[in-house]
C-alpha cells in the first residue's frame, strides 16, 4: 500500500507500523485521515513520535475515527479528569501498587460494545527505559490455530465478567469467541485472560482447559510488537483485534500521560 500525505513504516510482518510526516497538534487534511484510517486498518496499532498534543488535539485525533468512549468499569487504575470524563490520566509513579494493563486484554471487552480503539499519549518516561506496550494481532493468532480448532471454536461464545479487571457492579456480556472485524473483515480470537471469565457452551473443565490454551496462545511472541516509549509518543490500537500488556519495570520511577477511547459501533461480530 502506498501512500502521499504520510509516511508509514512498517515494524513487524504481522502488526504495528509508525507514522511519520504528520504533525497532529494541527489539523489534519482530509487525504492525512483517509490514510490514517488504511494505516490503521492494515497495521492494527500505528505509533507517533515526538508529538506534543494538548488534550484537545488528542480528542480531535480521536473524533477522526468515531465518538468518544465514556469508561465503563466502576474502578480502575486509570482516573477521568475532573472536566473531561473522555480523558484519563494513567500516572505511576513510587506511590503506586500497581499499574493498568499488566495483563493481557482487550480494553472493556465486558462492555456490550466494546471501545473500536484507544489513544494513549505519553508526556513522561522513566529516566533509564522501562515502560514498554506489547501488542499482539489476534488476526495471525487466529491463522495460526490448526483446522480442528477452528471449527471447534467456531460457534461457541465466551462470558466477559468486568468485575474480573474493574470490581462489583460493572457489566457482564457474552460474545463470540471467533469474531469478524467489522471493517477489513477478517476472523480473529475474541477472548481475553484479563475479562474472559469462561465458554457458554461447553462444560466448566473444557472451558477452562480450552481458554488456558487460547491465553498463551495468544501470548505468542511470533505475532508481537513491543513499543519503547520515548517522552511525547502516541500509540492508537485497534481494540477489535489485539491485545496489549503493560510492563511495569520502572518503579519507583514515573511513568504519566492520557487515554482516550473511541466508541465502538457493534457488538463483536461472529464469524
Amino acid at each position: 500500500m502506498s501512500y502521499s500525505s504520510i509516511k508509514v513504516t512498517t515494524l513487524t510482518p504481522h502488526i504495528g507500523a509508525e507514522i511519520g510526516d504528520i504533525d497532529l497538534t494541527k489539523p489534519l487534511s482530509n487525504r492525512e485521515v483517509e490514510e490514517l484510517h488504511e494505516a490503521f486498518a492494515a497495521h492494527q496499532v500505528i505509533f507517533f513520535r515526538d508529538q506534543k498534543i494538548d488534550h484537545e488535539a488528542h480528542k480531535a485525533l480521536a473524533r477522526h475515527f468515531g465518538d468518544l468512549h465514556i469508561h465503563v468499569g466502576p474502578s480502575t487504575e486509570s482516573r477521568p479528569l475532573p472536566d473531561q470524563p473522555e480523558i484519563r490520566a494513567l500516572h505511576f509513579d513510587e506511590t503506586s501498587e500497581k499499574v493498568a494493563g499488566e495483563r493481557w486484554h482487550t480494553d472493556q471487552s465486558c462492555a456490550p460494545i466494546p471501545p473500536l480503539g484507544s489513544i494513549l499519549y505519553i508526556h513522561t518516561v522513566p529516566p533509564d527505559g522501562g515502560g514498554d506496550t506489547l501488542f499482539a494481532s489476534m488476526y495471525a493468532a487466529y491463522e495460526a490455530l490448526s483446522p480442528h480448532m477452528k471449527t471447534y471454536l467456531q460457534s461457541l461464545t465466551a462470558t466477559h465478567d468486568g468485575r474480573r479487571a474493574f470490581g462489583p457492579n460493572a457489566p457482564i456480556n457474552s460474545h463470540p469467541v471467533i469474531a469478524k472485524h467489522p471493517v477489513t473483515g477478517k476472523k480473529l480470537i475474541f477472548v481475553n485472560r484479563g475479562q474472559t471469565s469462561h465458554i457458554n457452551e461447553v462444560p466448566p473443565e473444557e472451558s477452562e482447559a480450552i481458554l488456558s490454551f487460547l491465553y498463551q496462545h495468544c501470548a505468542r511472541p511470533d505475532w508481537q510488537v513491543r513499543f519503547h516509549w520515548r517522552p511525547h509518543s502516541i500509540a492508537f490500537w485497534d481494540n477489535r483485534c489485539t491485545h496489549h500488556k503493560a510492563i511495569w519495570d520502572y518503579y519507583p520511577n514515573v511513568r504519566s500521560g492520557f487515554r482516550i477511547q473511541i466508541k465502538g459501533t457493534q457488538p463483536p461480530i461472529a464469524a
